[in-house]
């Protein structure tokens, strides 16, 4: 887990755990991936369905 929160996020699980500020950004970061790939799953069912 280190290591792929240190490669996808750039900081370690403990940095994350413990500094607020950190948190905040990783989970803003990904929000907005999980929000991009909702809207590319939309489009992509659309042209499919159309």
């Amino acid at each position: 887990m280190e290591k792929a929160m240190h490669s996808a996020h750039g900081v370690g699980y403990e940095v994350y755990s413990r500094k607020h500020d950190v948190r905040m950004s990783v989970e803003k970061r990904r929000e907005q991936d999980y929000l991009k790939s909702q809207r590319m799953v939309a489009d992509l069912e659309r042209k499919v369905h159309s």
